[in-house]
């Protein structure tokens, strides 16, 4: 096999894919959301992920200053939307509106959740690290939903189409998972 050297600032993409995550956000009267593919797990006791946010983004300002964030998964019936939603500026148009989604009250924290998302993690931030040029929140999980049908309680079940997560696998390009093996 023949293996090629990659460019250092796209090294990251190896990690990939992982669940693609719409993040919703909101302080005061402001809420947002935006396509996040650097989401990770970091611990299970507590139950803590960390979200890299570039700090020009709009919604960068509504989790620092809330502290707090929803991390919503689509399924892949929103790749169209997943696709708007990364191309545009919460700053400029309300996408929730514009990409006609539905919203419904978290349990736990103060950002809006997507009806139309399988699977729901509420997060509250417990610190925020500067790593290199983005934001690393590292948050708590203090509350999480899954469609039954997409998520049986210990991991995806990929049982149909309409709720497989959509994975990022770097710019406009997304997969979804096909099959379980094992």
């Amino acid at each position: 096999m023949s293996k090629i050297e990659l460019d250092l600032s796209r090294a990251t993409r190896l990690l990939q894919p992982g669940p693609v995550a719409l993040v919703t956000a909101k302080f005061k009267n402001k809420a947002n959301v935006f396509l996040a593919a650097w989401v990770t797990n970091v611990s299970n006791d507590p139950p803590l992920v960390a979200l890299a946010v570039y700090p020009a983004r709009f919604t960068h300002d509504l989790i620092q200053k809330s502290g707090q964030f929803a991390l919503n998964i689509p399924p892949r019936p929103l790749l169209e939307k997943v696709k708007k939603i990364a191309e545009t500026s919460g700053e400029d148009v309300d996408k929730f509106v514009t990409n006609k989604l539905t919203l419904y009250e978290a349990k736990q924290v103060n950002a809006p959740l997507i009806v139309e998302c399988v699977g729901h993690l509420e997060c509250g931030v417990v610190d925020t690290v500067r790593a290199g040029n983005h934001t690393l929140f590292l948050a708590e999980i203090v509350a999480a939903s899954a469609e039954e049908l997409a998520f049986d309680g210990e991991r995806w079940t990929l049982a149909d189409a309409s709720v497989k997560p959509l994975h990022h696998l770097g710019r406009s390009a997304y997969a979804v998972l096909e099959k379980i093996e094992g």
